[in-house]
């Protein structure tokens, strides 16, 4: 049997590099990727070697197995393990500018910058094979610079919360209704930093000033066409209470009965008796932030906006991140992880995106790639005429 072509020169892997950014191979020494490395000759074997592990979801044994087998390198899962921790920041690198280059960009007042953005979320991660272990990664991301400044790793009993987290002085947190509680946005707000986070009827009890309740739902019913409210209140954490404002606005008659249809249909699996102001209320959009008035509404909105774009690509990231091992004890290598997984995610982006841009040839070229010798080795194709 004759031996498989090597992996690093199946057609695949150049349409695939045209998407990377331009400089992407000396960025990985000037990033310390391939700093100290005797084991991969370049940038590119090291980035496929890498993929294999981060896309392919196999473990840093199989990843080494594989790589060997398709003659991109040579190399133990304990030396691939130090190389993925020093690669972190050149993928983090990598997958901020595949973000600018591809992904829809975001409204400009999400990257205030009086604000340090942090996006806040979780994931329950099921690892394959024998092992079959459950974790939950818990992680914050800078916009725009998609860095991973805190990431941790706890078994699926530990819940998504604010409190998981360290808060600097003009930090604003954004979350989903996951992290829509009393004591998570209490420590936000008593470490010096601001929240925006979506709500809904009943995880979070709203008062006015004078602490009588907040009914929601009547604030909601006085909004109509593309009508903004934005209403103050408080939230309550035991005998605290922290001021802020809630801001929505109504859904179109479609989004908005798609979502009610939704809700039922989430709730009715759980067996869950739905109310009716439930239902009701997925006709709308509502935060809660604590950013003060010289944010308008439409800018809390809009930051939201942002926020929820760019976790449509994070669900591929999810996705992506529910296939694979994960070091349950390593920061660094957690991060790098993470980081890669981020790349992968918007590389998918990316791909879809020019699927959608149609070109004959097929996918993206450049100044630099069109002048590489081996670009133009593995990419001399017959272009039929249109």
């Amino acid at each position: 049997m004759e031996k498989s072509e090597p992996i690093a020169q199946s057609q695949d892997w150049p349409y695939l590099v045209t998407f990377l950014p331009s400089g992407w191979q000396l960025k990985a020494k000037e990033l310390g990727a391939l700093l100290r490395c005797k084991k991969f000759p370049d940038a590119e074997s090291l980035l496929r070697t890498l993929f294999i592990h981060l896309a392919d979801g196999c473990s840093l044994r199989e990843t080494a197995a594989r790589a060997k087998h398709g003659g991109i390198v040579s190399i133990s899962d304990v030396a691939l393990l130090k190389r993925l921790r020093a690669s972190g920041e050149w993928l983090r690198w990598m997958a901020e500018r595949v973000m600018i280059e591809w992904i829809d960009k975001q409204p400009s007042v999400v990257f205030n910058k009086n604000l340090n953005i942090r996006l806040i979320d979780g994931s329950s991660i099921q690892e394959p094979g024998a092992t079959g272990s459950t974790w939950r990664l818990h992680y914050s991301i800078r916009l725009p610079s998609l860095h991973c400044d805190e990431v941790y790793i706890t078994t699926p009993k530990i819940g998504e919360s604010f409190k998981r987290f360290t808060v600097q002085q003009g930090d604003l947190f954004i979350g989903d209704r996951g992290y829509a509680h009393g004591s998570g946005i209490a420590h936000v707000v008593n470490s010096g930093g601001h929240v925006l986070v979506r709500v809904n009827l009943s995880t979070i009890r709203f008062v006015n000033e004078d602490g009588t309740l907040f009914n929601l739902i009547e604030h909601l019913r006085t909004l109509s066409g593309k009508k903004i409210g934005d209403w103050d209140t408080w939230v309550e954490n035991g005998n605290e209470r922290i001021a802020g404002r809630i801001c929505a606005i109504r859904k179109s008659k479609i989004a908005a009965e798609k979502a009610q249809r939704k809700s039922l249909k989430e709730n009715g699996r759980k067996g869950r008796q739905v109310k009716p102001e439930t239902i009701e209320s997925a006709a709308y959009i509502f935060v809660f932030t604590t950013l003060d008035r010289n944010v308008s509404p439409t800018s809390v909105l809009e930051m939201y906006r942002g926020r929820w774009q760019i976790e449509l690509v994070f669900k591929r990231l999810k996705s992506i991140v529910g296939l694979g091992h994960l070091k349950k004890k390593d920061f660094g290598a957690a991060q790098a992880w993470l980081h890669g997984k981020l790349l992968v995610a918007f590389l998918i982006e990316a791909l879809i995106v020019a699927g959608e841009r149609f070109s004959p040839w097929g996918y993206p070229i450049s100044e630099e790639n069109a002048q590489s010798p081996l670009y133009l080795e593995r990419n001399v194709i017959d272009v039929p005429f249109i």
